[in-house]
């Protein structure tokens, strides 16, 4: 099979869908890759590396996508990309389909087979092409958060960690899984006084476990939501429900009790986002203020980071491609797990909670696929 891997394109997207070290791994396998020229320049990988590990560097884009069976990528399809997939050509990448019709629209169009990162599972029941990203959010999120905080960004001017005799700043997680252990561990570690809510006591049963005291745990309740977030300096938002709209828990209406200067965070806003006032940020001006809070819902955080998050996300995401690559379709069929990745096939929507978000038909995924 011929693998290609277009630059992203992306608003401060620097992120690529196969490093130098995937691409060594597809060739082994017996596949030719096409990269397109500049594509790991944001991690350092020039077209010499590429060309290295055995790739063919293409000048355009259009090259890559006119030449190759299957596209790797990090970020969804963006619609100049979109309208060059084609039937008989699988997409592996990240998607994020429920919020945006749009894209939903061009895939169906397209006729394209597409897999995403973020709805296939494992034997734990967990997502592993999504967990590496996760993590890295998670942790940016505290980054960012305690940024936005300095009064010279707008914020309050609390410091997170605070200094003898003053008090610490304070984080509210909303979600304890991966997003959520991980921003709790880097506001934990600054020093921060942290509460993760959650509605699943063994979760949060198995967080104050890791955390041994030094993050509080609280089951997640209207009323303790509220609390918390009136409380809060930074809020993150780190609620997931795979492959559907993320649930909006924090409203307008909760604003007005906040601390003026507050901080949230959204995590999940590649799923539409957890707050109701979130709308998608970039990276070249990631926040924004309604109501005295400030809001940072970048849609692509690990990209700020692309020379860890490319490596971590690769290393996840090699195993399943180079099952795609070695056995096209049949790797879908014979995989629980990449069925459960498998969200658009031949105009149809193959996801149950894409098609329920978006109001489309589901059609099962070996029916599809044997049609």
């Amino acid at each position: 099979m011929r693998v290609g891997c277009p630059k992203e394109i992306k608003n401060h997207e620097y992120r690529v869908g196969l490093t130098p070290g995937s691409v060594r791994e597809y060739i082994a396998h017996g596949h030719d890759v096409i990269v397109e020229t500049g594509a790991g320049a944001g991690i350092g990988a020039d077209d010499n590396a590429y060309r290295a590990a055995g790739a063919t560097i293409a000048k355009t884009a259009a090259e890559v996508f006119t030449k190759a069976d299957m596209i790797v990528k990090v970020k969804e399809p963006q619609p100049s990309e979109w309208v060059q997939l084609r039937e008989g050509q699988i997409l592996y990448t990240y998607l994020h389909l429920a919020p945006d019709p749009e894209q939903t629209r061009g895939l169906i169009e397209s006729g394209v087979t597409a897999v995403a990162y973020e709805t296939v599972t494992d034997d734990r029941g967990g997502l592993p092409l999504l967990a590496p990203m996760s993590e890295v959010a998670g942790r940016l999120s505290i980054q960012a958060g305690a940024t936005a905080l300095q009064k010279a960004n707008g914020g309050r001017g609390v410091l997170l960690g605070g200094v003898p005799g003053v008090l610490p700043g304070k984080v509210a997680v909303i979600g304890g899984g991966v997003v959520g252990l991980h921003a709790a561990k880097m506001a934990a570690g600054l020093g921060a006084d942290v509460t993760i809510l959650d509605r699943s006591l063994p979760r949060l049963r198995q967080l104050d476990d890791i955390f041994g005291g030094r993050v509080h745990t609280r089951f997640s309740t209207v009323e303790a939501l509220e609390e918390e977030c009136f409380s809060a300096d930074i809020v993150v938002g780190a609620v997931l429900i795979p492959g559907a709209a993320a649930p909006k828990l924090v409203t307008r209406e909760m604003l007005s009790g906040m601390k003026k200067g507050a901080v949230l965070v959204d995590v999940a806003i590649d799923q539409g986002g957890c707050f109701e006032t979130s709308h998608a940020t970039t990276h070249a001006d990631p926040t924004y203020e309604v109501d005295g809070i400030i809001h940072y819902c970048v849609a692509n955080m690990p990209g700020a980071v692309p020379v860890t998050s490319a490596h971590a996300l690769n290393n996840a995401t090699l195993h399943y491609g180079l099952q795609l690559a070695d056995r096209g379709l049949k790797a879908i069929l014979d995989d629980k797990h990449l069925r459960n990745g498998l969200n658009v096939h031949k105009g149809r929507i193959t996801n149950a909670p894409v098609a329920e978000a978006l109001g489309y038909e589901m059609v099962d995924v070996q029916k599809a696929l044997a049609a």
